[in-house]
């Protein structure tokens, strides 16, 4: 399971949440900094691990498993540490809410659909929604540690509205399929005969 590439390079975004953490607690402009870019190194692993498992054919069960629990937990783990050390305003706590809740969303429905053996792909819209909100976090981490002219803080937060926007539609999208999927199996287990149940005969 670990002795690919793949598989160790969605581990080791994993790893990188502790030490995200860590840099929120380092001093400015230091901390900001280093998050930034322990941040933006997970968010590049999460793009190649999966391209190297397809150039490569070691795709494995296990990394299909760890590689959205890493993708969502980082995001996650940041998002709520951004809020809590009050380095988001007040009107980009909302995005950051719904980024969050689509999150938890997505992954209980892929668990429903799992357990039915059934498999939504990813869109390219939702690889965008990735994208962008990557670098919006990943510019909030810098926030107003960042170049005054760049307005680094109001930036991050105007990608993570666009970031929220996309969440949105996907969640949407993934939800519908979701639907989708759960009513044609019901239907057909209320459209599938029940047999009796015989009882075997007596001999007299």
């Amino acid at each position: 399971m670990l002795n690919t590439l793949p598989n160790l390079l969605t581990l080791s975004r994993i790893l990188a949440i502790p030490l995200v953490v860590a840099t929120f607690y380092m001093p400015m402009p230091l901390g900001p900094w280093v998050g930034c870019a322990i941040f933006s190194a997970a968010g590049i692993t999460d793009w190649l691990d999966g391209k190297l498992a397809r150039a490569w054919q070691q795709q494995s069960e296990f990394g299909g498993l760890l590689d959205p629990i890493a993708d969502k937990v980082l995001v996650s783990a940041t998002l709520l540490m951004l809020t809590a050390s009050n380095r988001l305003s007040a009107w980009a706590v909302l995005p950051a809410l719904v980024i969050l809740c689509r999150e938890i969303l997505v992954s209980g429905l892929r668990e429903h659909l799992a357990d039915m053996r059934v498999k939504v792909p990813v869109t390219n819209l939702a690889k965008w929604k990735t994208f962008i909100q990557m670098l919006a976090i990943g510019v909030l981490l810098v926030g107003d540690s960042g170049p005054e002219f760049l307005h680094t803080r109001a930036l991050g937060e105007a990608l993570l509205w666009i970031a929220a926007v996309f969440t949105l539609v996907t969640g949407y999208k993934y939800l519908h399929a979701g639907i989708v999927h759960v009513g044609i199996a019901d239907s057909k287990r209320q459209s599938s005969p029940i047999k009796p149940t015989t009882k075997p005969s007596q001999a007299t």
